[in-house]
């Protein structure tokens, strides 16, 4: 039986901060038995089913969900 390593999970956060700053995003790739596809969170108080994004955010975040969407099966 072989084994591989899988990414499927990366954080957009301002750099200096950590993890499990409010202004962190996290992409990873999902499946929940219908194929896998990627979701986009992040953990803002109370706005659940919401995200924010800042125009200086975006070319960062863009690049991880273009990564995650090209690696997904």
């Amino acid at each position: 039986m072989t084994y591989e390593t899988r990414v499927t999970t990366m954080v957009v956060v301002p750099t200096g901060e950590p993890l499990f700053s409010e202004r962190a995003t996290e992409v990873r790739i999902t499946d929940e038995a219908g194929g896998e596809f990627v979701e986009v969170c992040q953990s803002r108080g109370s706005d659940l089913g919401r995200i924010a994004i800042n125009p200086e955010e975006w070319p960062a975040l863009r690049k991880a969900i273009d990564v995650q969407i090209a690696v997904c099966r």
